[in-house]
């Protein structure tokens, strides 16, 4: 999901009953849940064609776009929305990405070990206490939505699993940060088969609503303590790392899951945070790469990296970090976390651009080196709706304001090729 904790909200005990979840973001906030919105229900249509194959390396630079809430996606012939909710979701469907990054919130879904996780768990469809809200039910609907985009045509997605239950996470220790709870913490390995029927019952869920799943990535900021902590034993950056043995683990039963099941889905390892520079908390990008088993990485050709507007660009060290492996193949990277605007610096690896037109500008250029980049082959944009919390989304909050970005992403995507030349800026001079 650079930054720091993409978390996730806690119900309050009084409402459980209610079983209303809030938007997921990037904090560990509670926030009361709002009501619900009812939900449309849409005929499932066939599971679209066999997976593609991952973008060539060469120049070019596909677009792809995360977004949790399946109102801003869903196609308007499969759903009304009411207004603003309905323009911002237009504004998202001319951009036309050819990738879509669904993020799996575990411990929002499965709160127990009593019983399996709920496709169905509703979701408040707010931004903690800010509004508008309009609520969604659960994975399910996001899957019904992706799979009315999908039907246009584009829209090929990469499911990222964040978030360890309370029942299913690893003890305390090591070095941790003062604010560490159990869904920072990796799963204890008697818990990875409930991992793996997670796992099954999405890509199950996602048959049952004529949704696509084609590549598959373990969990998301590994190299990241709000994600899985510790990262060390002792809080000393030479500490070794601990972070690659656990993500090793969570990324064998994925794989070992993908390989059991009907279909064509494939794996994708990183989702790295952009952060180059190994602390008592973080494992930098080289070194976590470096730490994980040679037979893992080899099984796959993509790496998934996040990499913030203003930040480090992570890609040439990664590369040689994974040349270091001596796989025998080179790697595609695919820049699953990108955008731009004032995230906090304890929450990014970004530099924190606090001017809208400037941040435009910076990510106009650093696409058009990511597409010169033939080692780069899609850059994801996180989000549409902005977090309050961490602003580098599309539209603000309150969903009245376009930044001035939308555009930019609109120019490159919008139906443009990945391998057509770059399109001019649309950032104010």
């Amino acid at each position: 999901m650079r930054r720091l904790a993409l978390a996730c909200y806690l119900l309050a005990a009084a409402v459980l009953a209610a079983a209303v979840v809030v938007e997921l973001t990037r904090d560990d906030v509670d926030v009361p849940p709002a009501k619900q919105a009812p939900i449309a229900k849409v005929s499932p249509a066939p599971t679209p064609s066999p997976a593609p194959t991952p973008p060539p390396a060469g120049k070019g630079l596909a677009v792809g776009v995360t977004e949790f809430n399946p109102n801003l996606v869903a196609a308007p012939e499969a759903k009304e929305v009411p207004e603003p909710w309905n323009a911002v979701r237009d504004k998202l469907g001319a951009i036309k990405p050819a990738y879509f990054r669904l993020v799996i919130d575990w411990a929002s879904i499965q709160p127990s070990a009593e019983a399996p996780a709920n496709m169905d768990q509703p979701n408040a469809g707010c931004m903690r206490e800010v509004g508008p809200c309009l609520g969604w039910g659960g994975v399910r609907e996001q899957l019904r939505a992706l799979a009315s985009r999908q039907r246009e045509g584009g829209w090929t997605t990469l499911v990222v699993f964040t978030s360890t239950p309370d029942w299913a996470a690893s003890p305390a220790g090591g070095c941790e940060r003062p604010q560490a709870g159990p869904r920072s913490r990796p799963p204890r390995a008697d818990a990875l088969p409930a991992y793996r029927a997670l796992v099954e019952a999405v890509l199950k869920a996602a048959t049952e609503e004529g949704a696509a799943l084609t590549y598959f990535s373990p969990w998301n900021e590994p190299n990241h303590p709000a994600f899985i902590s510790p990262q060390r034993a002792a809080c000393d950056p030479a500490s070794p790392s601990q972070a690659p043995a656990a993500y090793a683990q969570i990324a064998t039963t994925l794989k070992q899951t993908l390989d059991a099941a009907p279909g064509d889905q494939q794996l994708v390892l990183g989702e790295t945070a952009g952060l180059m520079k190994s602390t008592r908390y973080v494992t930098s990008v080289p070194e976590f790469i470096a730490g994980l088993p040679k037979d893992l990485v080899c099984s796959t050709t993509v790496y998934s990296q996040h990499a913030y507007i203003g930040g480090d660009d992570p890609i040439e060290q990664a590369d040689a970090a994974l040349a270091a492996h001596a796989c025998g193949h080179p790697f595609t990277f695919w820049i699953t976390e990108t955008g731009v605007g004032p995230a906090p610096k304890d929450l990014s690896a970004g530099a924190s651009i606090s001017g809208a037109v400037a941040g435009c500008r910076a990510l106009h250029a650093q696409l058009v080196r990511w597409f010169q980049d033939p080692r780069v082959t899609i850059a994801f944009q996180y989000t549409v709706r902005e977090d309050d919390k961490f602003p580098t989304g599309l539209v603000s909050t309150d969903l009245t304001t376009d930044r001035p970005a939308m555009k930019e992403w609109t120019a490159w995507g919008g139906g443009r090729k990945a391998t057509d030349p770059p399109p001019r800026s649309t950032c104010p001079t």
